[in-house]
């Protein structure tokens, strides 16, 4: 099992000096993950995540760092492999893509951009597909429904291989988010079960695997620490779940700063 943070970008946390500072705190007490979210649409304070993972990268050496997850139906892919490709060779290769449908409308219909959720998954797998392409560094050509792509080369290529790793947002027991995550890298599940709204338990997470059904996959889940941590970890290990990652409490649980002093203290184990 790895630890990660699951980090806003919006209201306290709009400040890219903050997110660098919190990246290093993180480092250095610990945990292997410090990943952004990526919002657009909000009444408060927003900084653009993929400028801050560029100061998170240059702030750190060893935690593996990205977006998560980032809307890549509402984005163009040609622009993420690059901004993709960037962050990676500045981060030494500790890059992790992101990838969902997106889950607030406010981020989509406001600005002309399609809600139906078919749509975007379309949009997605053809998006996926264009940014793989251009991560080999060769010229590369693509025709679909919804991109056109002529002879495009990015370059340099990122530095892992045989590309960057992407993890598909998904919320069990959806199985069509499933079966996408599992043509690519990882699955990164939502808080809740999209039915009960109940938080993930490892039973979830041991169905999760079984239906994946393809070992060595990442599967990353976002986990609320009870009075036994020790034991969580212990059971979502055996249920087969890779990354465990936190959340920020809101408000009325303290916020900022009980975020800070929580990953000051280190991932639980």
């Amino acid at each position: 099992m790895r630890f990660a943070l699951d980090v806003p970008v919006n209201g306290d946390y709009a400040d890219p000096r903050l997110l660098a500072e919190l990246a290093r705190e993180a480092e250095a007490a610990g945990w292997d993950g410090f990943f952004l979210q990526d919002g657009l649409n909000t009444p408060d304070p927003l900084a653009d995540p993929w400028i801050c993972l560029g100061v998170v990268a240059a702030a750190t050496d060893r935690i593996r760092i990205g977006v998560m997850v980032t809307p890549l139906a509402r984005r163009r892919p040609w622009q993420v492999a690059r901004q993709a490709t960037t962050v990676d060779r500045l981060s030494g290769g500790r890059m992790t893509l992101g990838v969902g449908l997106g889950f607030a409308e406010v981020d989509f219909t406001p600005f002309g951009e399609q809600w139906d959720a078919r749509a975007r998954a379309g949009v997605l797998d053809e998006a996926l597909e264009v940014v793989a392409g251009l991560w080999t560094g060769r010229p590369f050509s693509f025709a679909g429904r919804h991109f056109s792509l002529d002879d495009v080369t990015i370059a340099p290529a990122p530095i892992q291989e045989p590309r960057i790793p992407v993890w598909v947002a998904a919320g069990w027991p959806n199985r069509r988010p499933l079966a996408r995550a599992a043509r690519w890298d990882g699955v990164y599940l939502m808080t809740v079960h999209q039915r009960t709204g109940d938080l993930l338990r490892p039973a979830d997470v041991a169905e999760v695997v079984a239906a994946l059904d393809r070992p060595g996959l990442d599967v990353a889940f976002n986990v609320v620490r009870s009075a036994d941590p020790a034991r969580q970890v212990r059971e979502f290990t055996e249920a087969g779940g890779t990354w465990w990652v936190e959340l920020a409490p809101d408000e009325a649980d303290g916020g900022l700063a009980a975020y800070r002093d929580r990953i000051k203290r280190g991932p639980p184990a």
